[in-house]
């Protein structure tokens, strides 16, 4: 589905990265994760939509910008908020692999902590 050396990039990468980050298939398979997504319970092979309850009929999540940003070739940010906090979320796609995109939020593991879910919801 994705190259090895693109997997292994993302780990060099984003492995360390303080919130939880996803790369994501364009049919919303989860390839692979980073530490702090892995320590919350995050699986690869799932359909990232599973982690959240918001989600429409079709099974993507009501405020998913993925399309956009696959469909443009440029990340889209949108800003939440999740309680108490403010969770400003990315969708990046790959240049050089553009059926996948990186997906986090920054605040992500404070409202997580916060609510203790185990969920990016």
């Amino acid at each position: 589905m994705v190259e090895p050396r693109i997997l292994d990039a993302f780990q060099t990468m984003w492995g360390p990265f303080p919130e939880p980050v996803m790369l994501i298939h364009k049919d919303r398979t989860v390839l692979a994760v980073n530490d702090l997504a892995r320590k919350f319970g995050i699986p690869t092979g799932i359909k990232c939509h599973s982690l959240n309850a918001d989600h429409g009929a079709d099974g993507n999540c009501r405020k998913c910008k993925a399309n956009v940003a696959l469909r443009t070739g440029e990340t889209v940010c949108t800003e939440e908020i999740y309680g108490d906090t403010s969770v400003r979320g990315y969708w990046m796609p790959l240049k050089e692999a553009p059926e996948v995109y990186v997906h986090f939020g920054i605040g992500t593991a404070r409202a997580m902590a916060q609510k203790n879910l185990g969920s990016l919801g």
